[in-house]
């Protein structure tokens, strides 16, 4: 781990907004906002799907910020979710940088019946990113999946 006792302002700078980057792409995701969602990545960017972690071959590859437009709108099977952000580490290189976060998603579904589920996410991202015209966009998303639980929710 490295130290951060001569880290300059501008450094300073460039992590808070990669991860208020992060936020916003979780807040844009509970609040269905697919256009704010992609409007978050560079036009050429490439987000990589890994529903199982361990899988050396992704579920779904995109390419291009129109075509997150599908990806984001699946989220609307659900009734509510809530992504809670935690740790991440972030290396910043001028211009670009690179990093890696954890999210616990939470799904909910209302069945015909009128019953509730929960499904449980962790969620690791692997992400590039670029500084371009003063504001860090996602240039590369790697979403991997470590584990799911599904369970019944309470009425």
């Amino acid at each position: 781990m490295s130290s951060h006792a001569t880290l300059s302002p501008e450094e300073a700078a460039d992590r808070l907004a990669i991860r208020e980057l992060f936020d916003a792409y979780a807040h844009c995701a509970d609040r269905r906002d697919a256009q704010g969602q992609m409007a978050l990545f560079t036009e050429d960017t490439r987000f990589v799907v890994y529903m199982d972690a361990s899988s050396a071959e992704p579920t779904q590859e995109l390419h291009g910020r129109a075509s997150l437009a599908p990806v984001f709108d699946n989220l609307n099977q659900y009734a509510a979710t809530t992504h809670f952000n935690g740790q991440s580490t972030v290396v910043v290189s001028g211009n670009k940088a690179r990093g890696e976060s954890y999210t616990i998603a939470h799904h909910v579904t209302i069945g015909d019946d009128g019953h509730r589920t929960l499904m449980v996410a962790s969620i690791r991202y692997l992400d590039e990113f670029v500084k371009l015209d003063g504001s860090w966009y996602f240039a590369e998303r790697k979403l991997l999946v470590d584990w799911t639980e599904t369970r019944p929710m309470g009425d």
